[in-house]
């Protein structure tokens, strides 16, 4: 097949390409689907995985966003965007088959030494293939047409995880309870599917025209540092890489405590999953309204505030001795979750965008990349590595009331393991949120006066927005405790 980009294309060429691209969407998110998130976590706890090695699964996925320099050379070097992510897309998921295919003929075998190698080719194939997508698609894309395009897109690629999830998940559960020999195989089954729906994706990809554009052969470290000189950016440098670092020191393991501390079904973990999901689709168009009327950096000051609060509730999880106040606590904490990351993500980007010049734009968003990247990674290994310190430890506090007839003990806390890590990431999301107020960008508001402005307009659309004049509601109970921490 001919991959050589065209000069000019045709409208017909276009709209055909831009439906391969929304099948590609769909093939690769059935493949991302059946090899991420809780299943992963689940596969490897099933092979005896230990809290580093759990760690450096999370990590895998945005370590290898350092190595997206390299799809930058490649495409500098060919200017030929489509063949290098046909490729490097099909080294990407090829060995997925490969790794799949050896619980189910040769049971015994798979180890986590086999595993983790094969993850890392996977991911490390998948962002080169990816950054080079990423500039096709935006020559591809006509402007007028972008943003209806990757909502449509998107839309239809969360609705299949979600039906793909709780498919998978109460199937796991069924052959975990029913036939627990077959568990493993059924993972490698998960991983050929994977593998064999990536591949389509990347058919799909390999028939979709690109257009051609010349680009420029500047020496790469040396327009790297431009945004390292920036002042301004390089403030917001330091408050990304510290909320990515505080955040992800944590959040890789909520899936690992609920499955081996409180032993909750995969359905169950999928479901709070969806939960989180769904909040957050609910609540990004509201974000975006308010981010793009006031500024990203006031989003961020009221969502950081509720995401802290929700690690620190985390701490709770567990402590009653039935189990449905603990389902009804991890139900507001992933909806609280899944609200306040619509937020605080959409204005993570766009702030990035805002702050980067027109000329330079994708050089600057490329060294945030890299550099959030780094902390990324490194927080899920310092997670892995602490929850091994704390194994066997814990933190106990009680409280009693005693009187001439009787004595009242009330159990109000006690951290042991995972737990010291979800007040580990709270305490440094605190310290890394301080850090925002350096940050200065065109049009801030005070982030007070953005609450009652959301308030107002929620109670407004009560009838299309119920949910979030819930949360917005308990929002505002708790900003005094955060006001004027950060402007």
């Amino acid at each position: 097949m001919n991959l050589q980009p065209k000069d000019v294309l045709t409208e017909q060429e276009v709209d055909k390409g831009l439906k391969r691209v929304v099948w590609d969407g769909l093939f690769s998110e059935a493949m991302t689907t059946l090899t991420g998130g809780a299943f992963i976590i689940a596969m490897a706890i099933l092979m005896d995985a230990n809290n580093l090695q759990l760690g450096l699964i999370a990590a895998l996925p945005t370590m290898v966003n350092v190595f997206q320099l390299v799809s930058v050379w490649l495409v500098r070097q060919f200017n030929n965007r489509r063949a290098i992510t046909v490729y490097c897309s099909l080294l990407a998921r090829f060995p997925l088959i490969l790794v799949g295919l050896v619980p189910i003929l040769f049971p015994g075998f798979l180890s986590l030494e086999l595993l983790i190698p094969v993850l890392f080719f996977y991911y490390l194939s998948g962002a080169i293939a990816g950054a080079s997508w990423n500039s096709w698609m935006k020559d591809l894309i006509p402007d007028n047409r972008l943003g209806a395009f990757f909502g449509r897109r998107s839309a239809l690629m969360q609705t299949l995880n979600v039906i793909l999830s709780l498919l998978l998940a109460f199937g796991l559960d069924f052959v975990k309870d029913n036939h627990p020999e077959w568990e493993l195989q059924s993972y490698g089954v998960m991983f050929v599917l994977a593998g064999t729906s990536g591949m389509i994706g990347s058919s799909m990809l390999a028939a979709t025209p690109e257009p051609k554009k010349i680009m420029p052969r500047e020496n790469l470290f040396v327009m790297l540092r431009r945004p390292l000189r920036d002042a301004n950016f390089r403030r917001l440098l330091v408050f990304n890489s510290a909320w990515v670092f505080a955040v992800n020191i944590a959040m890789p393991f909520f899936n690992v405590f609920m499955m081996k501390s409180m032993n909750l079904p995969l359905s169950y973990i999928i479901g709070f999953t969806i939960l989180s999901q769904v909040s957050s689709i609910l609540t990004i168009r509201l974000w975006g309204k308010f981010a793009d009327r006031y500024s990203n950096k006031t989003i961020i000051a009221i969502g950081a505030p509720i995401y802290i609060i929700c690690l620190l509730a985390w701490c709770f999880v567990g402590i009653w001795s039935y189990m449905w106040p603990n389902l009804l606590l991890l139900s507001v904490i992933h909806i609280m979750m899944g609200f306040s990351n619509a937020g605080i993500n959409l204005s993570l980007t766009n702030i990035g965008l805002k702050l980067a010049p027109t000329s330079d734009a994708i050089i600057y968003l490329s060294a945030k990349n890299i550099v959030t990247a780094i902390f990324s990674a490194l927080a899920p290994l310092a997670g892995g590595l602490l929850a091994d310190y704390f194994t066997g430890r814990h933190l106990k506090v009680d409280a009693e009331w005693g009187g001439p007839r009787w004595t009242k003990s009330l159990h109000i806390i006690e951290l042991q393991d995972w737990n010291f890590l979800f007040l580990i990431g709270a305490l440094l999301a605190l310290v890394a949120v301080n850090l925002l107020a350096k940050v200065k960008e065109k049009g801030e508001v005070e982030k007070d006066v953005v609450v009652r402005i959301m308030r107002s307009t929620v109670r407004n659309n009560l009838k299309e927005l119920f949910v979030i004049g819930s949360l917005m509601n308990g929002y505002s109970h708790i900003r005094d405790v955060f006001r004027r921490r950060f402007f």
